[in-house]
């Protein structure tokens, strides 16, 4: 009987984690919309940062960095293959692999990417201290941390 009592009183709103989708889901939203126009996405962003410097990396290496599993990777790659945002050449070393590096169009464009992507940020926290800004960053770290050790 108190178990349920409890699950009714029960409000979603008093969690962290209700807050946290509804921000991310926001800031997702408008992130989209802002790289949308450059031909670009956030799903990329683990890519586009990593070859920003001009570099190759494997698609195992990229999985790696952006923490998806290859399939994942080798979908995303494909699509921005598809659209022009990477380019996949043979690995020299490793006949089965392929090398990918961003197109000139995609590291031209990376800058405004970025503007738009730090607008969204401080559009998000508007207001904010950066001494709060500082523990907001610093918090959401500790749950990713809490959440990643769990499994």
């Amino acid at each position: 009987m108190q178990h349920e009592r409890k699950a009714r009183a029960w409000n979603p709103e008093s969690t962290s984690a209700y807050w946290i989708n509804r921000a991310s889901r926001l800031l997702m939203r408008l992130h989209e919309s802002r790289l949308r126009p450059l031909g670009l996405g956030m799903s990329q962003l683990p890519v586009l940062t990593a070859l920003e410097d001009g570099g190759t990396l494997s698609q195992k290496t990229l999985a790696e960095r952006a923490r998806v599993e290859q399939p994942t990777m080798a979908e995303l790659l494909a699509r921005m293959e598809r659209d022009g945002v990477v380019l996949r050449e043979p690995n020299p070393e490793d006949k089965r692999a392929s090398l990918t590096s961003l197109t000139p169009q995609a590291r031209a464009r990376l800058p405004e990417a970025k503007a738009a992507l730090m607008l969204g940020e401080d559009e998000a926290t508007a207001g904010f201290t950066q001494k709060e800004k500082a523990l907001l960053r610093e918090l959401l770290q500790r749950v990713v941390q809490n959440l990643e050790t769990e499994g």
